[in-house]
């Protein structure tokens, strides 16, 4: 905690502008680009899925406006959503996909607001992926679930996962340490186990 993996995303998204150095993407510099542009090509899972004091559908299409209903659909089916959206009613009377969800998503559960969170970032399908704690906020037979879909997700993309349970980034292809702002190791699960240093310690 406290070691700078979320302040990394933030530069990469450029909330905050970095005073040195550069954050390249392709080679080209995100400094370069528009922030529009920049977040266009990157869908962000956090570990508090916000929403809008809308509609389901209206937070689903967020993710890619102009979609059509049988995008947004599948979408959440991809997510482990649509089921339980049909069970939805508001005190208005609207129900499924037109139900609204209430101020920052209150009427749902950690575990709803998380998925159809992800049915956003599904139907975004942009070429970079950021999961930060994606899972954390959830029971493990939620998360059992949401990693499934979460995996199916990362196919094809560029995934930057932030984690503490380590049981979550043992398949990445490559594992970078923080302490202190700095990163003290670099390497796939394997490597750093054998290095014997602080990625092994928490493993262990």
């Amino acid at each position: 905690s406290g070691a700078g993996k979320s302040t990394l995303l933030k530069l990469l998204l450029r909330f905050y502008e970095i005073e040195a150095g550069q954050i390249r993407i392709d080679g080209q510099s995100v400094s370069d680009v528009t922030q529009d542009s920049l977040r266009r090509q990157i869908g962000m899972v956090q570990q508090e899925g916000s929403l809008l004091h809308r509609s389901i559908r209206d937070n689903i299409l967020y993710g890619r406006i102009g979609s059509s209903d049988a995008e947004m659909i599948a979408a959440a089916k991809q997510a482990k959503a649509h089921d339980f959206i049909l069970t939805l009613q508001d005190q208005e009377g609207r129900a499924g996909y037109d139900a609204h969800v209430g101020e920052r998503g209150v009427k749902l559960s950690g575990g709803e607001r998380q998925r159809i969170s992800l049915a956003r970032v599904i139907l975004k399908n942009a070429p970079i992926l950021l999961l930060d704690e994606a899972t954390s906020a959830l029971d493990s037979e939620v998360e059992a679930a949401i990693q499934q879909t979460l995996y199916s997700m990362m196919a094809g993309k560029t995934v930057i996962a932030i984690a503490h349970r380590l049981s979550t980034i043992v398949q990445m292809d490559r594992i970078l340490v923080m302490d202190q702002g700095h990163i003290v190791e670099d390497g796939t699960h394997a490597a750093l186990l054998a290095e014997c240093g602080l990625y092994s310690e928490f493993w262990n």
